[in-house]
């Protein structure tokens, strides 16, 4: 290996001298750094003597760089014979020029070393390129240059406003794709000089209409499909069920509810609950299982749903929309005071009469519901007595359809109120027969703050109670609910739509047929995985509400709203303004104080940044 001193090698591409040989070779780069690495590590371009580096750039002729591969095409050659025949000589800079020619790469490419004599150090080989090849290359480089030209123009377009839609769209896939959340960088807006934010992204498609305000990038953003469950499920299979077909059930919903999973009946001190029982058919780490896991829960948006679980279910297990359907039921039997005494959980068939809930207010005193009523004024006073924090909003129901934005104010039922109150005993009850009969459940647990020792009245002390309030826990260890003053909570009374519900039945399922149940940690994953997914989509349909929000705000600017004060703090109120159902804040004048009802004025909306700024006339 001596005879590698003073020799020009290639290390990383750069251009090095041999400075000494032994156990490993030290080589100088340009820099004048020196190395001390394998023989494999370079590459032996010319044997030299080379003693500098600098001199490798300068004064080369051109040489017959097309003759030469014209000449030897599609073989395989030495960095001697090519040097030699483009620049008719063989030397150190003819050799860094040739291998700056293989770098290039369109006549000519690096081979696989050859053994030089060395033995221990591989000498570089020159595989010249076909004509085909050449071509192809030459081909792709255009295109590629020719793109970059139209890139350039592109970009003038944007920054004049002069923007075609049709012919240069292409180039802002990277703009709407950190729109949608799809990436969290874009080379358009940065070369813009841009801030590279989803938010950002947005304006400049909306501004140049690429976008229209009706596309909402929120359930993409937050990593939400953009359809329904896609997995198919089994219809009911054929098993044992009780047939209650010949008992009432009512499931009792707004008028836009198209998912009815859970219907109600009491009979004397038995309240029924009949629940959907998709469970039947999506077994535990089934395909429909898994994807179920991975929504989370049913994403409800103004402009549609996307469920869960595939459409299909619904026709399969939804209750009332046939004339019998299959159920899982609890029936309870309730205590004097309201509370469940004991629980009894089994498949069924039901006939489901499915109401509004202004149908059920109407016909609250028929005998078929009276006494539903009544159970539910006896379990709020007793969930009241236990400390349960009573918060109350103005709702709207926002829909978005054939690019028109609706807001339909939702009205307190009793109605509402009831079907809320059996949906917690049901909770109730089933915590407690899980705890009895030792299985692991996703019981939900919920502290309570620092509450005010005095409560202010209306929307204002709402607003009080729910900064106070903690976040709801679910967890395989059972816990007091003190949001709802309960002792023990689970959630059970929505399998289509609530992943952590359709778990539960899950494992109610094995352990009614004997089944090896799911352990703890089995659940608590399941848990985990289907809350973390839950919190995207709950995400997602507070973005999409604030959203279309803000699309229908957009051409309302300087319209007057009411409004009442639920908060001030300084200089800033914060206020609701019912007919939305919006949260926002205001500057304050002075003696401005909690529940005022006052009128604001919509001064501004910034769509992409979600704001809707309002002021006091």
């Amino acid at each position: 290996m001596n005879n590698l001193e003073k020799a020009l090698v290639i290390y990383k591409t750069k251009p090095a001298i041999v400075t000494e040989v032994a156990d490993k070779v030290t080589i100088q780069l340009g820099n004048g750094e020196q190395i001390k690495l394998r023989p494999k590590d370079i590459t032996l371009l010319h044997p030299g003597p080379v003693t500098s580096l600098k001199g490798l750039e300068e004064g080369l002729a051109e040489g017959d760089l097309t003759g030469a591969w014209e000449l030897l095409a599609g073989n395989r050659t030495t960095v001697r014979e090519a040097a030699e025949l483009i620049f008719g000589e063989y030397n150190p800079r003819t050799a860094w020029e040739l291998y700056k020619h293989i770098q290039d790469g369109l006549y000519f490419a690096e081979a696989a070393a050859d053994a030089s004599l060395t033995r221990e150090v591989p000498e570089l080989a020159v595989q010249v390129r076909s004509a085909e090849e050449v071509e192809q290359i030459q081909r792709k480089r255009n295109e590629k240059n020719r793109e970059q030209e139209e890139r350039e123009r592109f970009l003038e377009h944007l920054r004049s406003g002069t923007y075609d839609k049709t012919s240069e769209g292409r180039f802002l896939q990277d703009v709407e794709a950190l729109a949608l959340g799809k990436t969290d960088k874009s080379r358009t807006l940065r070369d813009l000089g841009r801030a590279e934010t989803p938010q950002e992204a947005h304006k400049l498609l909306l501004k140049i209409g690429y976008w229209d305000p009706f596309i909402n990038p929120y359930p993409s953003r937050f990593g939400c499909p953009a359809t329904s469950a896609r997995v198919s499920i089994a219809p009911p299979p054929g098993e044992e069920r009780l047939d209650l077909t010949g008992l009432p059930a009512f499931a009792i919903d707004n008028p836009w509810s198209t998912d009815p999973d859970d219907a109600v009946y009491i009979d004397g001190s038995i309240l029924y609950v009949h629940v959907a029982d998709p469970a039947a058919s999506v077994l535990s780490d089934s395909e429909a299982d898994l994807e179920a896991r991975s929504r989370g829960s049913t994403l409800y948006l103004p402009e549609g749903a996307l469920r869960m679980l595939h459409e299909e279910s619904l026709a399969y297990f939804a209750l009332g929309l046939g004339e019998t359907s299959p159920a899982l039921t609890f029936k309870i039997t309730l205590a004097e005071d309201g509370s469940p005494d004991s629980i009894e959980i089994f498949r069924s068939t039901v006939r489901v009469s499915r109401l509004t809930y202004d149908e059920a207010d109407r016909r609250s005193e028929e005998a078929a519901l009276k006494d539903l009523f009544a159970f539910a004024e006896k379990n709020i006073r007793r969930r009241q007595d236990a400390g349960a924090v009573t918060i109350e909003f103005p709702e709207v129901h926002l829909h978005v359809a054939d690019r028109h934005i609706e807001f339909s104010p939702i009205p307190s039922y009793r109605s509402a109120e009831m079907v809320r109150e059996c949906m917690l005993i049901a909770g109730e009850a089933t915590a407690r027969w899980a705890m009895r009969n030792r299985i692991p459940f996703p019981f939900v647990a919920q502290e309570l703050g620092d509450l005010p020792n005095e409560v202010l009245p209306g929307l204002a002390g709402s607003y009080q109670l729910r900064r106070c309030m903690r976040p709801r826990r679910l967890s395989a260890q059972p816990g007091d609910h003190a949001g709802l003053g309960l002792p023990v909570y689970t959630q059970v009374t929505s399998p289509l739509r609530r992943y952590t519900d359709l778990l539960a039945h899950q494992q109610i399922r094995r352990y009614l047929r004997g089944e090896a149940l799911l352990s703890i940690d089995e659940v608590l994953e399941r848990v985990a995985a289907g809350e973390a997914a839950a919190l995207a989509t709950v995400q997602a349909e507070r973005a999409s509400r604030l959203h279309w929000t803000a699309v229908y705000l957009q051409d309302r600017l300087g319209s007057t709203w009411d409004a009442i004060v639920v908060d001030v703090k300084g200089n800033r109120a914060t206020i609701i303004i019912p007919e939305l159902a919006m949260e926002t804040q205001v500057v304050a004048k002075d003696g401005l104080t909690y529940n005022d009802m006052i009128k604001v004025e919509l001064k501004s909306v910034k769509l992409p940044e979600l704001e809707c700024m309002f002021i006091l006339p």
